[in-house]
């Protein structure tokens, strides 16, 4: 049973001696751990329970890291935030990891410290401030308090990164943000990023949303804007 208050980790990760040193360290820091060594355990667990966070490793003795990232957003709809972790730290693993539905991609080695703010962060994130009303940008309706999107009556599923920028954007209609503007507005100064996770994120935002995605414009060389304008 979870402890109130304490946000709920799960970590899965398949080396013994690591999964030993992240439960330590997030305990320690006040967060509720449940630790599972391979994915069959952590999807049995799923099945009674949803934690608050997901810290979930590539490498697994019976699964893709990728794979099980991508099973847990497009076919289960677990919208928890996610944060990868990785002995490889090559871009095209984090910007795989970010395309298939992770929030957050942390290579190894890591500092405890840096794990602890990112998920933090992530935390901050799931949980978005409560706003003044419910926002509309043509047929795309915003619930910010119900953490909900529907376009056109349809609800669509997000993860809490894609409805915190597309919150941003809508707040703001008309309003150009740059990309640096999006990264300090959803991260502040608790993770390095670089554009290229705005991009990432506004890509599978486009797509979720289907034809509602003309209300995002790219401003070549600045950032994105909501707009219902025909014109960028």
């Amino acid at each position: 049973m979870a402890i109130p208050g304490r946000p709920v980790v799960a970590v899965v990760e398949d080396e013994e001696d690591m999964l030993r040193l992240l439960g330590s360290l997030l305990l320690r820091h006040g967060f509720e751990v449940k630790l599972f060594s391979s994915a069959s355990d952590f999807l049995s667990y799923l099945r009674k329970e949803e934690p608050d966070l997901l810290v979930l490793d590539v490498m697994l003795p019976d699964a893709d890291g990728f794979e099980l990232c991508s099973l847990l957003r497009s076919e289960r709809g677990y919208r928890m935030p996610i944060l990868m972790l990785t002995a490889r730290g090559e871009e095209h693993d984090r910007v795989r990891g970010l395309e298939i539905g992770a929030d957050d991609y942390l290579p190894k080695p890591f500092s405890g410290k840096e794990l602890v703010a990112r998920l933090r962060a992530l935390l901050r994130r799931a949980r978005p401030e409560k706003a003044s009303g419910e926002l509309r940008v043509g047929e795309i309706h915003i619930d910010p308090e119900a953490f909900e999107v529907r376009v056109g009556g349809e609800r669509v599923e997000l993860t809490p990164t894609e409805f915190r920028i597309l919150l941003l954007l809508a707040s703001r209609r008309g309003k150009v943000f740059s990309r640096q503007e999006i990264l300090d507005s959803l991260w502040g100064y608790d993770k390095v990023v670089v554009d290229r996770t705005v991009d990432v994120h506004i890509k599978n935002l486009r797509e979720k949303l289907g034809s509602a995605a003309r209300f995002i414009k790219n401003v070549r060389g600045v950032g994105y804007k909501i707009s219902e304008e025909d014109r960028a």
